[in-house]
């Protein structure tokens, strides 16, 4: 396989003109539509096999019966689309007609959200009517078959696998998603790993702001796609970390993870940081990946209501804005805006349940962290976007950077910026950057240990999935957090 050499690139937060200006396309360039198909479509032999190999589940099969005439060429930029059809204001079947008209149908795949349908991919295209699959069934059927025909002397195959590209129409959970599947290609030593773009359609859109795709999808959005796809086929590729976690608790407990956590049988827990005190006969873990943040807290328990309430009323999410008010409103009926309660166990600081470890870099030792008193939610963040483009870390000037021990933060130094969020009041002035959030610490690698005693149970969220972590008065509940091997590669939309 050929590998690539994505360019290192450094993120800065963009202003919301500049990001209204690029998400509309105003730049003066004028895109030919059937310039843009022919740069973006694959041969119509190879569509069909990959399409019919995902349908099959059998890449050996398709690979050997389609070839091509031996005259076909590979595309300058070969093109797939994934598209998120309930992310942000549904917007996802009008912009799969308008990508297909763009493209070809088959290299336009329709996501449904992952907490429905058995956290199915759901390939709805029109002509060729495909079934439900799952995420990674793409990488290891699609994918795979276009391989196999690039093995057997295929030049068209082999130069559509080196120069593949992928776009996700959605928000930063469904983006994630698509790249926890492309992972495992560093694993199986199949690269290169196609890089991803966004065309943002979810509420935050942090994934999208960071890579320079705008925080929001644009109003004139089928004039848009054009320029969109256009910059997607020929963008720079840049760097993001990938941070893993492993979640180990008392068996027994019953959780409902969200689908970036799977079942494992193998809890790697970091055997330099020994456990103290007894621990339980049987443990369940769980691991997954993040991109963007980790956090424990207050923020995640409303994330948590917040998305069950979308889940049971989907009438009441009709678009970005519209759910960034039911979340405003929503914060407010569950005590983030209230003093905390000495009578309510669930209204006090995380310093009661959580005992924080950190190797502050690459290599070195763990050391415990004290927590303030004050602090009710903690975020380990990734990027410098979090929240719909805010920047809860702030902007610090080298002479403090230098007193607390603390470098410049960027998406591919191999550390995470941990904070704390006090109460609603404080995480509001934080978010409109009027203050920094409480600086806690950076690190390469991160252990939570939590211990319930009152508490029943704390929420947690990966990426904006927050769900619901059952905890035990005699035995903690660890998570692990270190940096992923591989960087994730994002093609820069500036």
């Amino acid at each position: 396989m050929v590998t690539s050499s994505p360019t290192s690139m450094r993120i800065v937060p963009k202003s919301s003109m500049m990001e209204s200006i690029r998400s509309c396309g105003i730049s003066g360039l004028r895109i030919n539509k059937e310039d843009l198909k022919k740069m973006l479509t694959m041969p119509h032999y190879l569509r069909r096999a990959m399409r019919d190999a995902i349908k099959s589940k059998d890449p050996d099969a398709t690979a050997v019966a389609v070839a091509g005439d031996g005259n076909e060429v590979a595309p300058e930029c070969p093109m797939i689309v994934f598209v998120n059809s309930r992310s942000g204001g549904r917007h996802g079947p009008e912009l799969k007609e308008r990508l297909q008209e763009l493209m070809s149908e088959e290299q336009v795949t329709f996501i449904q959200d992952p907490n429905l349908t058995d956290y199915g991919l759901l390939f709805s295209l029109c002509v060729f009517d495909l079934s439900e699959v799952r995420p990674h069934e793409f990488v290891q059927y699609g994918l795979v078959c276009l391989e196999k025909l690039a093995s057997r002397g295929d030049s068209c195959a082999q130069e559509t696998r080196k120069k593949i590209r992928i776009m996700v129409a959605g928000g930063d959970g469904t983006v994630g998603w698509v790249l926890g599947c492309l992972a495992v290609l560093h694993k199986q030593q199949r690269e290169p790993v196609p890089p991803v773009g966004v065309i943002p359609l979810g509420t935050g859109n942090d994934l999208a702001r960071s890579f320079g795709w705008g925080g929001k999808f644009p109003f004139a959005w089928k004039s848009a796609m054009k320029k969109t796809l256009y910059r997607a086929g020929l963008g720079s590729v840049g760097h993001l970390d990938s941070w893993q976690v492993v979640v180990s608790m008392p068996s027994g407990k019953i959780v409902d993870p969200p689908h970036s956590l799977k079942s494992t049988e193998d809890c790697n827990l970091d055997p330099d940081l020994p456990i103290e005190g007894e621990l339980p006969e049987k443990v369940s873990c769980y691991e997954g990946v993040f991109y963007n943040y980790f956090s424990i807290g207050m923020d995640a328990q409303v994330a948590y209501g917040f998305h069950h309430l979308r889940n049971e009323k989907p009438y009441l999410a009709q678009g970005p804005i519209a759910n960034k008010l039911i979340y405003s409103s929503y914060s407010c009926t569950q005590g983030w805006f209230l003093t905390p309660c000495m009578s309510d166990p669930s209204l006090r600081g995380l310093k009661n349940i959580l005992r924080l470890h950190v190797k502050k870099l690459k290599g070195a030792k763990w050391e415990q962290v004290p927590i303030p008193k004050s602090v009710r939610a903690i975020v380990a963040l990734n990027l410098h976007n979090y929240g719909s483009g805010r920047n809860p870390w702030g902007k610090l000037k080298p002479d403090y950077l230098e007193k607390r021990g603390f470098v410049e933060a960027h998406a591919d130094d191999g550390l995470l910026e941990i904070f704390g969020l006090k109460q609603g009041w404080h995480a509001s002035f934080v978010m409109v950057e009027l203050i920094s959030a409480k600086h806690i610490a950076q690190a390469s690698a991160i252990r939570l240990e939590i211990r319930g005693g009152e508490w029943k149970n704390v929420f947690m969220q990966m990426d904006g999935e927050p769900w619901k972590q059952p905890m035990d008065k005699d035995f903690s509940t660890f998570v692990d957090i270190k940096k992923e091997p591989h960087h994730s590669l994002m093609i820069n939309g500036d």
